[in-house]
């Protein structure tokens, strides 16, 4: 009999009071993609750094292939071939993609032969990469594919993937899912855990359903549907909102809104590198309207959202927003909090003039965990308690406070970039619905979905991002339409 590629059984692991797993299984054969699914703080990052190493389990045990492993180290995992790409980037930023990969793989750094390998490596296994660009300028969608690619070089055979998905536009995710099959065929194991059930459904040969840190299903990917895994994973349905226009009783409402976002002829030269992402782009956003950028990767909607939020200065034109400005930006790990520092100092940091633990030149730490505390019961963010470090929290609480922090200061304006990236089902439809409130109370919203059905859902206007420039497509345009005036003009 085959013995599995990795086995984890009767898996305990607690962080103080917050029991993380519950006695968690989990097997993973030979050639198979296994999808692990589970609510926001259900244990499947804790499980999946278990088997890396990253994590000591409090009890249970750890198996690869067939032999159990006592002292379980990354290093131990890399040296038996389990390979993580984490959800949150381990890249360092000041190096190049080539230097990324050879510090992973612990291969030579001679510069040219370098760049050789890692182009070589790229167009072989489908993942292509510039070699020699810096990682700080990579977009999040380059990024996580240099991740990939890391693990890749480092001649794993199994692959621990952590919301490898989470910031990729469609046809990036059909082209990673291609990618991890090629892997499997040839004798590799992956692991892929997502909050996309349709994409769990269409990539994973098996699923495992985790529930506050027991597992509480598992079985073969043919045996579940899209409602079987959602009533699993939270105990019961949750309804989302369907692609639609504008709600009937909003559009007198928008013709009348006072004007919170004004742009003429906006030119936005490209984050990091040379050339114009935005070219003479005109945007109008009323009070309470929430619109939608559809875009593929890399057409201008990271520098148009970027320019309304105040990151970035455009070249030319005129651009007006209301403040205050609530920002949501696409890597919360590192551009929303500094994991080292807590979840309070993470809330201050994001402290204006006016809010209450501001007293003159000091600060009230104590009402400022009054508040933080009082955001993590509001928005119902699962962490020990304020003083917790904001690394401590699963991906998508993480988001979840981000999203909280910004949210809980009543803007004028609120710029977001994949909001709910990383978020299980319940999670992903309550941040959309605290847009739509935020929205309600007079905020204009600007946001960039890579999920075009989530744009469609939450918009109530939606405009496309394409080659740099921004295009209206008509009111009643229908799903296609938008999805072919994206890819007519992408970069």
């Amino acid at each position: 009999m085959t013995a599995p590629a990795l086995e984890l059984l009767g898996i305990h692991k607690n962080f103080g009071s917050v029991h993380a797993l519950r006695g968690a299984d989990f097997t993973l054969m030979p050639g198979e993609v296994h999808a692990l699914l589970g609510e926001n703080g259900a244990g499947k990052t804790t499980l999946m750094r278990v088997a890396f190493g990253l994590v000591r389990p409090d009890a249970g045990t750890v198996r690869i292939g067939g032999a159990i492993e006592r002292t379980h180290s990354p290093r131990n995992a890399r040296r038996l071939g389990v390979g993580m790409v984490h959800q949150h980037f381990t890249a360092v930023p000041a190096f190049s993609v080539a230097e990324n990969v050879a510090l992973a793989a612990g291969w030579p750094v001679a510069p040219q032969p370098l760049r050789r390998r890692v182009r070589e490596l790229g167009e072989r296994v489908g993942l292509p990469l510039d070699p020699g660009a810096r990682v700080e300028q990579l977009s999040a969608g380059l990024k996580q594919r240099l991740e990939i690619l890391k693990a890749l070089a480092a001649d794993a055979r199994v692959l621990l993937l952590d919301e490898p998905t989470a910031v990729l536009a469609p046809a990036e995710i059909g082209e990673l899912l291609r990618v991890v099959r090629q892997f499997t065929a040839n004798g590799g194991s992956a692991v892929l855990i997502t909050h996309k059930l349709d994409e769990a459904l269409e990539g994973a040969d098996r699923v495992t359903v985790l529930r506050r840190g027991e597992v509480v299903g598992s079985g073969a990917a043919s045996s579940w549907s899209v409602a079987r895994l959602t009533a699993a994973m939270i105990g019961s349905a949750v309804v989302r909102a369907e692609p639609g226009g504008l709600a009937p009783d909003k559009h007198t409402v928008l013709r009348e809104a006072r004007t919170m976002i004004r742009a003429e002829g906006l030119e936005i030269a490209r984050e990091g590198e040379e050339g114009i992402a935005v070219r003479e782009a005109s945007l109008v956003v009323g009070a309470g309207e929430i619109v939608g950028v559809a875009a593929v990767e890399g057409n201008g909607q990271r520098e148009l959202l970027r320019a309304v939020a105040g990151r970035l200065s455009p070249s030319s034109g005129y651009l007006e927003v209301a403040r205050p400005i609530g920002f949501i930006p696409e890597d919360r790990s590192t551009e929303g909090l500094i994991p080292e520092l807590t979840l309070t100092e993470n809330v201050v940091l994001a402290s204006r003039p006016g809010d209450p633990w501001i007293r003159g030149p000091r600060i009230d730490w104590s009402l400022a965990r009054a508040r933080t505390a009082e955001l993590l019961n509001r928005f119902g963010i699962v962490a020990p308690g304020p003083d917790a470090p904001a690394g401590s929290l699963s991906g998508g609480n993480q988001q979840k406070l981000v999203v909280a922090r910004e949210l809980a200061r009543s803007p004028a304006v609120v710029v977001a970039e994949n909001p709910t990236r990383g978020l299980d089902v319940g999670a992903a439809e309550d941040v959309r619905r605290r847009l739509r409130d935020a929205a309600a109370r007079g905020a204009a919203i600007l946001f960039h979905s890579s999920d075009l059905d989530e744009v469609l859902a939450l918009a109530d206007r939606v405009i496309v991002a394409s080659r740099g420039t921004i295009l209206a497509p008509r009111p009643d345009a229908s799903r296609s339409e938008i999805g072919s005036l994206m890819v007519a003009g992408a970069a």
